[in-house]
C-alpha cells in the first residue's frame, strides 16, 4: 500500500511548516500539497488528488466549510479531516452533516494527528473526545422541538455567496472566485437575501456572525 497523500488548508504559514515538519517523520504519509485558502484547497484537490485533506475553519475567502461543500463534489474520493483551534458544537455539526472524515483540534499530539490521518484515508470517522462530548451535549432533547436553521434552507452555492458578501466582496469578485458569471453571482444573493428575510448588506453581515460563518476577533 503506498503512502496516504494529504494536502494541508490553512491560511498560516507556520501552522502548514510545523504540520508538514511533523508528517515528514511519519513513513506512511507523505504531504503533497498545500493551500492557503478554500479557493486554492479546491484547485490543488482537482490536480493532486490527495487521499485526505487538513481543512482549517478560518480562512481568507472561501472558508473550510464552504469550501468543504465543493470538494464533495468536485472531490468526492477525497477525505475532508477539519483540523481547527474552534471547538465549537455547531462547527462540529455543519461539518458532520456534509460528511467531514473527522474533526480534531490542532493542539492534539503528533501521534495522535498521525493516526487521525489514517482513520480518516480508512474511512472511519475522527472526532477529538472534548469535541465529540461538547456536540452531543449541545444535541437538543427528544422532547424539544428544534426550531428551523434558516441557514440550512440555503443551498451549497448560497452559503458560499454568503460568506463572501459577508466579508465585503463585489459580486464580480464573488463571481471570480466561484467562477460564474456576476449575473449568477447576484442572483444566488438575491435568492439568500429573499430566503433569510434580510434587507440589507448589514442585516446580512449579523446573520454571518451570528451563525459563525465569519468571525469577528478581538
Amino acid at each position: 500500500m503506498g503512502k496516504i497523500r494529504v494536502l494541508i488548508a490553512d491560511d498560516h504559514a507556520l501552522v502548514r511548516d510545523g504540520i508538514k515538519a511533523l508528517l515528514n517523520l511519519t513513513p506512511d504519509i507523505e504531504v503533497v500539497g498545500e493551500a492557503t485558502d478554500g479557493r486554492q484547497a479546491i484547485d490543488e484537490c482537482k490536480g493532486l488528488k490527495p487521499d485526505v485533506v487538513l481543512m482549517d475553519i478560518a480562512m481568507p475567502g472561501l472558508g473550510g466549510l464552504e469550501a468543504t461543500l465543493e470538494l464533495k463534489r468536485e472531490a468526492p474520493k477525497t477525505r475532508v479531516l477539519v483540523l481547527t483551534q474552534y471547538d465549537d458544537p455547531e462547527y462540529v455539526r455543519r461539518f458532520l452533516k456534509i460528511g467531514v472524515a473527522g474533526y480534531v483540534l490542532k493542539k492534539m499530539l503528533g501521534a495522535d494527528l498521525a493516526s487521525a490521518i489514517r482513520s480518516a484515508a480508512q474511512g472511519g470517522l475522527v472526532l477529538d473526545p472534548q469535541v465529540a462530548m461538547e456536540a452531543v451535549q449541545s444535541l437538543p432533547k427528544q422532547s424539544e422541538a428544534e426550531p428551523e436553521d434558516l441557514y440550512e434552507t440555503l443551498t451549497d452555492r448560497e452559503k458560499q455567496v454568503l460568506r463572501l458578501v459577508a466579508l465585503g466582496w463585489s459580486n464580480k469578485e464573488v463571481a471570480d472566485s466561484l467562477r460564474i458569471s456576476i449575473k449568477t453571482a447576484m442572483t444566488h444573493r438575491e435568492h439568500l437575501m429573499e430566503k433569510l428575510s434580510l434587507r440589507n448588506r448589514t442585516e446580512l453581515i449579523k446573520f454571518a456572525i451570528k451563525k459563525g460563518v465569519i468571525r469577528v476577533e478581538g
